[in-house]
């Protein structure tokens, strides 16, 4: 089965990487970031894929070829919990509009699926609203959504939650409704199982998925061996003050760890606390989210302790590639621009699993039996697309 994808908002390729792993092809892709696009040109075969590089606004939708798949991991900065919450209306975030035009613009050959991914404080942006206007619009573009949230600790030793959206389009602006006795699991926990009962406005597919895996690595397995007297480790006055920084359990934590027979590694972000810089460590073997690094506070420091001592560092490119699940990603660009790249990029391995157990078995139903429903043991019923309750005619 030959599997086409469009790569909105494609940053560094992750997006990609995850769905070539489970047999995907992606025939075009655009970002506006032109250092992102750097980095992407170096791991992938430009011959295999267009790429444009500008304002997603500005795409017409003529101009994508033909699609089974457009992903749209489009900006978060307006949605998150670190950003300003300026929600879809804010200067970034808005761009996902954009993405709704060109979709729109693709006319009857718009896609059969749409794969969304965002921070898990889309949910609640606006109160819920922001989430909601983008479901909706997808259903007034044919397609049923449904909605799941996943992090990526189960696939890797990284704590990133992320929430994704599939469209599936349906026949004739028919919507599907929702078997609530399915929509509360692991992927989709209370919060976004409540938001899917309290707006029966919106037209719902929801698929039975499988448990994700159980994680298998840890913090230590993706440390790159950095040679003590490399410029990378840290001043002993640098190291001091970071410690001096720690509040007295975190400062408890890392002595316990200093005194090991053995090295132990934690990660620790810098964190405004009542007007005060702390350093916050954290040692379950699992490393903070990867965040872009603005202003400094992003960039997550590595501690490494044991035998009576103690060094410390920022995580290197590489490590964070590996957080990512991209263990083989080339870097061949400073250190601050490879820290953007990976901190705004999905988790290869949980897009390869969405591809694998969602994506890849609705396409291939829709292909056998066009009219068909995806379902996986869910009761379902037709019901005329509602409008929204804003609507006018």
């Amino acid at each position: 089965m030959q599997l086409r994808a469009a790569e909105f908002f494609a940053g560094i390729g992750l997006m990609r990487m995850g769905l070539e792993r489970a047999g995907w092809s992606t025939v075009w892709a655009n970002d506006i970031d032109e250092k992102k696009w750097e980095m992407y040109r170096a791991n992938f075969n430009e011959g295999s894929c267009e790429f444009v590089l500008g304002d997603v606004h500005n795409i017409d939708g003529k101009d994508i070829p033909d699609i089974d798949l457009a992903t749209a991991s489009f900006p978060c900065n307006d949605l998150s919990l670190a950003g300003a919450r300026h929600g879809l209306a804010g200067t970034q975030s808005s761009a996902f509009w954009g993405f709704i035009d060109t979709i729109k613009g693709m006319g009857r050959r718009r896609p059969p699926l749409v794969l969304l991914e965002n921070v898990a404080g889309f949910l609640t942006s606006n109160d819920g609203n922001d989430f909601r206007d983008a479901l909706l619009a997808l259903n007034e573009l044919g397609y049923a959504v449904d909605a799941f949230l996943i992090d990526a600790v189960r696939f890797v030793p990284q704590s990133r939650q992320r929430l994704f959206v599939v469209g599936t389009k349906v026949k004739n602006d028919c919507l599907r409704e929702v078997s609530p006795m399915l929509m509360q699991s692991d992927l989709r926990p209370p919060a976004l199982a409540d938001f899917i009962f309290m707006n029966p406005e919106i037209g719902w597919a929801i698929r039975d998925l499988p448990s994700l895996p159980s994680p298998s690595i840890k913090l230590q397995h993706i440390i790159e061996d950095v040679p003590l007297n490399s410029e990378l480790w840290w001043s002993k006055e640098r190291c001091d003050y970071l410690l001096n920084q720690m509040s007295e359990k975190h400062r408890a934590e890392a002595e316990r760890m200093m005194a090991g027979a053995k090295w132990s590694y934690g990660t620790v972000f810098r964190r405004v606390r009542n007007g005060r810089s702390m350093g916050e460590l954290r040692t379950d073997g699992i490393a903070g989210c990867l965040r872009t690094p603005r202003g400094g506070s992003g960039r997550q420091i590595l501690f490494c302790a044991g035998k009576g001592t103690y060094r410390v560092r920022l995580l290197t490119p590489r490590e964070c590639a590996r957080l990512m699940g991209a263990d083989s990603y080339k870097i061949h660009v400073p250190l601050n621009q490879a820290l953007f790249g990976f901190g705004d990029a999905v988790c290869v391995p949980v897009i390869q699993w969405i591809a694998e157990n969602y994506l890849n078995p609705t396409l291939q139903a829709l292909r056998d039996l066009p009219l068909a429903l995806p379902q996986s043991r869910v009761n379902v019923t037709y019901k005329e697309q509602r409008k929204p309750k804003n609507h006018k005619a």
